[in-house]
């Protein structure tokens, strides 16, 4: 093997040594750079991966734009004394804000708040905006990055101190119309993880306690990683009427009566290519399923000296049939690269489809496909060659699915008490269901010992442990016979235990 390859060749071993296997990916696949010096937290997205992002965003913006909503821009700064009127907002952020007090050589006479969220710069608008019950709903989301000064280890995409995203914000005259909002753009965020990202999610709401600073309900999408960790992967926020009594959001209804309106926020961050590059990819390099590859197919032309006019010919218009057909395609014609080093390159890069084209292949006027994620080989005739690559590329998201949805399945455990959530959790990871009262206490006692907690409970319709007219199956010890894994107390609702990102 030469020194280009071995170059390319990721070193770190996925299952041993995961965080480091991570960040050679991200380095080695051209995915993003550490920040400059001083600045820890923050990176560089490289085109690569911005690329990636810009495939995430046009799927989901076509979603929202479906539903209802428009997109607008709100200034990256906020006043301190907006901020304030949202006291929940305040106390959530405050430890994760950061403040700009100077501008020029002038001491501003309010600081600014760089925006970790943009309720209370949004919020005042849609205020004004609002007027009658012909205005609701009001739906607006803007694409933007946000700045948290985290204190904890920083991860490219996971968790840095910015970070881009989609934060949309609506008004509505009922509570109900509000809940069906927040549902709305969930079911999206499960779409874009499940059939774009090919990562299999599980869906619910988080505790009480656990809420988006001053919403009455936030409900979750969660991933599982490979090493048996969770990410939040998207959130969406039924605020209630707390935002529109901090900023005056009413409207008159049909009756000319003054009314409070209910307002929802949700958001889906780059933390999703953290998720997808931590689920497909293995010690090759980089996977990607083809919904979100920048390119789909690679044309690697194989020739001699004697074979080389014929070969990239007839390559030239594989190449261009493909692209005729929408399909992401390269030709790759390097004449100072042979082929191994190309192979191993486009593996690193996580092209899904190779398409290999020898003296062979022009002979008999066949193409031979390698599918990315486990080297399969298929020779396919050179007629409708759009066709079968099209074939192939869903087959490709097909065995991605699989694969994940395998591990999800396998890593879902349940337990009824407090050893029993620790000993699962500490020799396997993933997810642990287990009874739960519904007390906040009764997550500190795996908490405290493993950083693990409750990231998710099933929505009440998907709970077993609550009745089906909404009321909770716990009695005197549960209708179900359950009683908390942690206290011995009632059950009231079923806990997802585990460790996250």
């Amino acid at each position: 093997m030469s020194d280009d390859v071995q170059e390319l060749g990721i070193t770190e071993s996925k299952s041993h040594n995961t965080g480091e296997w991570y960040a050679e990916v991200v380095r080695k696949a051209g995915l993003a750079d550490y920040g400059p010096e001083g600045m820890s937290g923050f990176i560089v997205t490289r085109p690569r991966a911005y690329a990636i992002w810009e495939r995430l965003q046009g799927f989901l913006d076509a979603k929202f734009k479906n539903t209802g909503v428009q997109n607008a821009y709100f200034p990256l700064f906020i006043p301190e004394s907006y901020l304030e009127r949202e006291k929940d907002i305040v106390e959530g952020f405050d430890p994760e804000v950061a403040w700009v007090t100077e501008a020029g050589n002038e001491e501003l006479e309010e600081r600014l708040a760089v925006r970790p969220t943009s309720e209370s710069i949004i919020t005042p608008y849609i205020s004004q905006w609002v007027r009658s019950h012909r205005d609701l709903p009001l739906r607006v989301n803007q694409w933007c990055s946000v700045v948290r000064w985290e204190a904890t280890e920083t991860k490219p995409f996971f968790r840095t101190k910015e970070f881009l995203w989609q934060e949309g914000h609506t008004a509505h005259a009922t509570h109900e119309d509000a809940w069906t909002e927040t549902l709305t753009r969930l079911d999206q965020y499960e779409s874009v993880y499940e059939d774009l990202l090919a990562i299999p999610v599980l869906k619910g709401q988080k505790p009480d306690y656990d809420t988006f600073p001053g919403a009455e309900t936030t409900t979750t999408v969660e991933a599982l990683m490979p090493d048996g960790k969770s990410v939040q992967a998207g959130t969406s926020h039924h605020l209630g009427q707390s935002f529109a009594a901090a900023f005056d959001i009413t409207f008159a209804d049909e009756d000319e009566n003054e009314r409070l309106a209910h307002t929802t926020s949700w958001g889906l961050s780059w933390r999703a290519i953290g998720a997808l590059i931590m689920t497909h990819s293995d010690e090759q390099g980089l996977v990607l399923p083809p919904g979100v590859a920048p390119t789909q197919a690679v044309i690697v032309p194989i020739w001699q000296e004697d074979t080389k006019d014929a070969v990239l010919e007839y390559a030239e218009g594989v190449a261009a049939d493909l692209d005729d057909a929408g399909v992401r395609v390269e030709l790759d014609d390097r004449d100072e690269r042979n082929p191994g080093f190309k192979f191993n390159e486009h593996e690193l890069n996580g092209i899904p489809l190779r398409v290999e084209i020898g003296p062979n292949e022009v002979d008999d006027g066949e193409l031979t496909l390698v599918h990315r994620p486990d080297g399969e080989s298929t020779v396919v005739d050179r007629e409708g060659v759009a066709a079968s690559v099209a074939a192939h590329l869903d087959e490709l998201y097909a065995k991605l699915y699989a694969a994940a949805e395998e591990t999800l399945d396998g890593e879902v455990r349940e337990a009824d008490g407090r050893d029993e959530i620790l000993g699962t959790l500490g020799q396997h990871g993933g997810y642990v269901k287990a009874p739960w009262c519904g007390d906040e206490a009764c997550e500190a006692p795996i908490k405290e010992p493993m950083a693990a907690e409750i990231v998710m409970v099933p929505f009440e319709d998907d709970d077993p442990l609550v009745d089906a007219d909404g009321d909770d199956a716990a009695g005197d010890a549960g209708s179900h016979g359950e009683t908390c894994a942690i206290c011995g107390e009632p059950a009231q609702r079923t806990a997802y235990f585990a460790k996250s990102y």
